[in-house]
């Protein structure tokens, strides 16, 4: 597959199951992120592999902080958190290490680890992998952050979810660029 044509046909895949990535495989996905654009040649970005018995007790944590932030909150919901991790065989947490410089503001740090993460996505559809990048409360919770060991000024910029697709991959649509750009005249 061609660079132009994996950037125009990768599509986030949700429904993931086994084998997870190879060791080959993931040390592609490792390189390809570590090509992020990257200020200040500062790395402002590490990874955390979450699989095996590891997703399962992923869940019971999200499950404990979501009861703990709502102990009314709806069962349903509750058995939601406990499956969420389960959804794939591995996930990738993707961790903004953000570090004080004079030219590099946290914000670029952040996007920086941001490509890292889309440079994932793209060498995962490159390898014919399937996955997401999901984020929400279980990346901004303190609690599940500490647990996840992140240390002070690093941001849980999401979890990727990779595995092998279920059936067809999904075929976004064609979209018109004239839609989103426009010129500025000064």
């Amino acid at each position: 597959m061609d660079a132009l044509s994996l950037l125009q046909h990768r599509v986030s895949v949700a429904q993931l199951t086994g084998p997870a990535p190879t060791s080959d495989q993931l040390e592609l996905l490792w390189q390809a992120a570590l090509r992020a654009p990257d200020h200040g040649a500062l790395r402002p970005w590490r990874f955390l592999v979450v699989q095996g018995e590891a997703l399962a007790r992923l869940g019971e944590l999200f499950a404990q902080v979501a009861m703990d932030n709502d102990p009314d909150a709806d069962p349903a919901f509750l058995e939601k958190c406990l499956n969420m991790p389960l959804r794939a065989p591995m996930l990738i947490v993707v961790i903004a290490c953000c570090q004080q410089h004079p030219k590099v503001p946290e914000q670029e740090q952040i996007l920086s680890a941001g490509a890292a993460a889309q440079n994932i996505l793209l060498a995962a559809h490159a390898q014919g992998l399937g996955a997401i990048w999901r984020t929400g409360w279980v990346a901004d919770d303190e609690v599940i952050n500490q647990q996840l060991g992140l240390a002070r000024g690093e941001v849980n910029i999401g979890y990727i979810y990779i595995g092998t697709p279920k059936g067809h991959l999904p075929v976004s649509p064609v979209l018109n660029s004239a839609d989103f750009v426009t010129s500025w005249h000064g």
